[in-house]
């Protein structure tokens, strides 16, 4: 029997604490806890739901992933340990893939079977956000590069091992790293908000890569998102302000300072420290907002006032509104397909060269298993084999070659430490404050 009392809406919302709970979930109108999911804390960007069946949550600082059935609350069910420690982590909205940022690298698993598919290292720095659009058709990643890359899904999960994916756009206008992503609505045709440690948001096309809107403000922007109607950007500010741009305004061109007006540019005040979450309601009234002083904040869009406080026992590191998920207060209900185990690894079967995984089938499905090995797999199998074979003839296959590849592995460690210290170093210059 459903509970009638349900909200349609509900708040997702984690700290850095963990002491009473990992994540909760609240009523959005009332601020009542309705359910807690237990077990470690949460790192920023990296709280998601899976099918609306799972809660799926990266633990702070260590390279695993706590997994829980959304009406088991009290029982972790799952850890999918992972290469590194998680920076970033989202499920794309059909609920076939999952998305991870794990230093600067993006890897993606097919949930229907745990394959990782890919991994992705077109990032110079450490993933910082990762967003899918609303149709899964692409998704954006943001890192400490600066960069945020566009990436399409379907060029990205193919059998052709031989090409790397590229990016469909780099976005690169942004001078400090990026702090925040949100895409729009619309997929493929969606706008996508971009925030910095460089002070502004800029809003980008998907279908063309072109820039929109570039705003600067006075401070670092930590979080920003859109109403559904996309009259507004809300971005959160490094001192606790919330700034609301209207997307509407008759001045509007394309590089402008953001100031205080009737046209629809106000600021929210309240929070004290760093807004780190921003989320807004699906009929556009409410703005929910986590910030760094452990506070949840509801805020009334057109009075600007606030409305409910959430208090928290650490600093916020998630929290969004979401729609409650059908079996959320169920107790009785089950996911109607279990989570198998991840892969650490880019096993050969991922890479289309193995038994049993009919690639294209697989990717239209949670159940679609082709038993046979196709023609293209097969041909693709042995082109891998004719090459490892090249290669043994070519360079030997002696422990000398070994010594070498590893001398160079750990020179290329050593590069990339040394790249990724003197850079931090630098934006460390950058922002210090006078």
């Amino acid at each position: 029997m459903t509970n009638m009392s349900a909200p349609m809406e509900v708040v997702l919302s984690a700290d850095s604490a963990g002491q009473l709970w990992n994540c909760a979930v609240f009523d959005p109108h009332t601020g009542t806890n309705l359910l807690s999911y237990r077990g470690g804390n949460s790192s920023a960007r990296s709280l998601t739901v899976l099918s609306g069946e799972y809660i799926l949550g990266a633990q702070l600082g260590k390279n695993f992933i706590n997994v829980w059935e959304i009406q088991r609350k009290d029982q972790l069910q799952q850890k999918i340990v992972c290469p590194g420690i998680v920076t970033c982590l989202t499920a794309s909205p059909n609920g076939l893939y999952v998305l991870a940022g794990i230093a600067e690298a993006i890897y993606l698993w097919e949930v229907s079977t745990g394959n990782l598919l890919v991994i992705l290292n077109r990032h110079y720095q450490d993933l910082s956000c990762l967003r899918f659009t609303d149709d899964s058709s692409h998704f954006v990643s943001g890192g400490k590069d600066n960069l945020a890359l566009v990436w399409n899904l379907a060029s990205v999960v193919q059998l052709d091992s031989s090409r790397t994916p590229e990016p469909r756009h780099v976005l690169s206008r942004h001078t400090l790293p990026i702090t925040d992503i949100h895409c729009g609505l619309m997929g493929p045709q969606a706008r996508v908000a971009t925030a910095s440690i460089d002070q502004t948001v800029k809003l980008w096309e998907i279908s063309s890569g072109e820039m929109l809107l570039s705003v600067l403000f006075d401070v670092s922007i930590m979080s920003v998102t859109l109403d559904p109607c996309e009259y507004f950007v809300f971005c959160g500010g490094s001192d606790g302000s919330i700034f609301q741009v209207s997307l509407c305004s008759t001045t509007l061109s394309r590089d402008k300072t953001f100031q205080s007006d009737s046209e629809g540019n106000q600021v929210f005040k309240g929070h004290r420290n760093l807004v780190m979450c921003l989320s807004v309601s699906m009929d556009g009234t409410l703005l929910l907002s986590g910030s760094h002083d452990e506070t949840v904040r509801m805020w009334d869009i057109q009075s600007k006032q606030c409305i409910r406080c959430i208090n928290h026992k650490g600093q916020v590191t998630n929290a969004v509104i979401i729609p409650a998920p059908a079996n959320m207060f169920l107790p009785d209900s089950r996911p109607a397909v279990p989570l198998p185990r991840f892969s650490r690894h880019l096993n050969p079967s991922e890479q289309g060269e193995g038994t049993g995984t009919g690639g294209a089938c697989l990717r239209l499905g949670n159940n679609c298993q082709d038993p046979e090995e196709t023609y293209l797999e097969k041909a693709d199998r042995l082109h891998s084999l004719m090459c490892a074979v090249t290669d043994k003839s070519v360079f030997g296959d002696g422990e000398n070659t070994k010594v070498r590849v590893s001398e160079l592995e750990e020179e290329v460690r050593t590069l990339k430490k040394i790249n990724k210290d003197l850079y931090e170093f630098s934006t460390q210059l950058l922002t210090k404050p006078n």
